[in-house]
């Protein structure tokens, strides 16, 4: 009798924007791979955090839009309308221009000229508050939809998959309560939201992550920056927001066989993520054969100064099992020839492999990628096999 061979296998993979979005891919182009993405909305830089305060209770949808692209090819009428920015100085009928044009671009785009005019019609009855120079439009569509769907972020994710025929399953990984992140590093310096974590910084490194009910006020941040360092952590708690997870989420963690804890930038786009309520339990009870952590093949703002060993200890610590008796990560699989060194941590198989994408440096090869997470897989679906 001969051994079991993988066959078709789903993947269910902790992102951000653009971070794994290469390996997505490889995997949308593997025969059998069905992926679902866990993603956060706790972006709020620049013009998705003008967006997120002119719809207080909204999530950034920044990250999902770019997640929507995964599939789309170069000329494709939908990638140019979700990453297209309006201008500086554009005005509410600027706004209804495009939309206009949209429309008149041909079959096929009602359902998004729909949402887009749902948001033109929120903007002309409170016109104040909102600079849309460099709004991309990818985000007015989801905020459309979110209004539409009477504040339902996670129903306007789903919605804005359908409209644009993603064949990814893409889910916040939270209820969809909305929450601001902070972090404090260790000398206590404050990064008072989302957009300054990810942003240039002294190489201190980031010790702790909180959640906010709201965003931090010039004053608030300056009675929290005079504080002690030691006081910094409890005033922060005392502000957090409570945030539900998403049953989908919770469910394509129980019910794959595979988890990747993908690369991104690790205080915004992924540690955040593993503080959800029933993330570490779902992981704990998953069938998956493999949980796999993929090395980031640069350093991101945020992470100078954090070796990749550094990386696993903080998610192992982020999801409740800082010595990896549970075993929630399996295996480290990380860029190189050889394995780096202090990657020690019991229960933890680091995998050295050619995974930089040669034309894009800095970047995952997403089919170099995808087939050592296969050989990962099949190796795993042998050993239990005996």
């Amino acid at each position: 009798m001969g051994r079991p061979q993988p066959g078709p296998w789903r993947v269910t993979m902790f992102g951000g924007g653009r971070g794994a979005a290469s390996i997505a891919r490889g995997l949308l182009d593997r025969p059998g791979a069905a992926l679902t993405l866990l993603i956060n909305g706790y972006d709020n830089g620049l013009s998705t955090g003008a967006l997120r305060r002119y719809l207080p209770g909204m999530l950034g949808p920044s990250d999902f839009r770019k997640n929507l692209l995964l599939h789309l090819d170069a000329g494709d009428p939908r990638l140019d309308l979700l990453e297209h920015r309006l201008p500086g100085g554009a005005t509410p009928a600027d706004l209804g221009r495009v939309i206009d044009d949209v429309a008149a671009a041909g079959p096929g785009l009602e359902p998004i000229v729909r949402d887009l005019k749902v948001f033109a019609a929120r903007l002309a009855a409170r016109p104040g508050g909102l600079d849309l120079a460099d709004c991309a439009l990818g985000n007015l569509v989801f905020a459309g939809a979110y209004l539409r769907l009477g504040g339902d972020f996670n129903a306007a994710v789903r919605a804005c998959a359908e409209m644009f025929g993603s064949p990814v399953a893409l889910e916040n990984v939270t209820g969809g309560e909305n929450a601001y992140l902070a972090a404090v590093k260790a000398d206590g310096t404050l990064l008072a939201d989302e957009a300054d974590i990810v942003g240039p910084q002294d190489a201190e490194p980031i010790t702790g992550l909180v959640l906010l009910r709201e965003p931090l006020t010039a004053r608030a941040r300056a009675g929290l920056t005079a504080l002690p360092a030691s006081e910094l952590g409890p005033a922060l708690a005392l502000l957090a927001a409570a945030v539900t997870p998403n049953p989908r989420a919770l469910a394509a963690l129980r019910d794959t066989d595979l988890i990747v804890y993908g690369p991104g930038t690790p205080h915004s786009s992924l540690l955040p993520s593993y503080l959800t309520p029933g993330v570490a339990e779902a992981i704990d009870g998953s069938g998956a054969v493999a949980k796999v952590f993929v090395v980031n093949l640069r350093d991101d703002h945020d992470s100078q100064g954090l070796s990749a060993a550094d990386l696993v200890d903080r998610t192992l610590a982020y999801l409740g099992d800082p010595g990896n008796e549970r075993d929630t990560i399996t295996h480290v699989l990380c860029h190189g020839r050889t394995v780096p060194p202090r990657a020690g941590r019991a229960g933890v198989r680091w995998v050295a492999a050619d995974l930089e994408d040669e034309r894009k440096p800095g970047t995952h090869c997403g089919v170099r990628t995808v087939e050592a997470l296969a050989a990962v897989r099949a190796e795993m679906i042998l050993a239990r096999a005996g």
